[in-house]
């Protein structure tokens, strides 16, 4: 099995930081890319970062966010500046194309989400 985790996530005051992180554990053989998502309640999931062979940025980031990770993508961070109200929303990590020990097959995992409440 696969399993996404995310932390990081909390309750900060306009102008703080955050740095959320994502680990993807099981019997991994290599992960193509992972990505951070957002969404609000009753709002489709959208875009943030994704890191991969390159690295995008959703257009709701404004330069203040940054995704980084290992080299084999089994962790991989965001860090969260500047931070607004508008950036309240709950987090997920997905996970693309992870292929497992012994398997030539890939598939996806999102995670469970964490929680950033920003106030004003």
């Amino acid at each position: 099995q696969v399993q996404v985790v995310e932390s990081g996530g909390g309750l900060v005051q306009t102008g703080g930081s955050l740095r959320l992180s994502c680990a993807a554990s099981g019997s991994i053989h290599s992960i193509n890319a992972m990505g951070w998502y957002r969404q609000d309640p009753g709002k489709q999931r959208e875009l943030v970062a994704r890191i991969g062979d390159s690295t995008i940025y959703g257009n709701s980031v404004k330069d203040r966010f940054t995704i980084s990770g290992d080299h084999d993508k089994s962790m991989v961070y965001l860090q969260m500046i500047s931070l607004k109200p508008v950036h309240t929303a709950v987090y997920y990590c997905e996970s693309i194309g992870i292929r497992l020990q012994g398997s030539n097959y890939r598939s996806d995992c999102w995670g469970q989400g964490t929680q950033v409440t920003v106030t004003s």
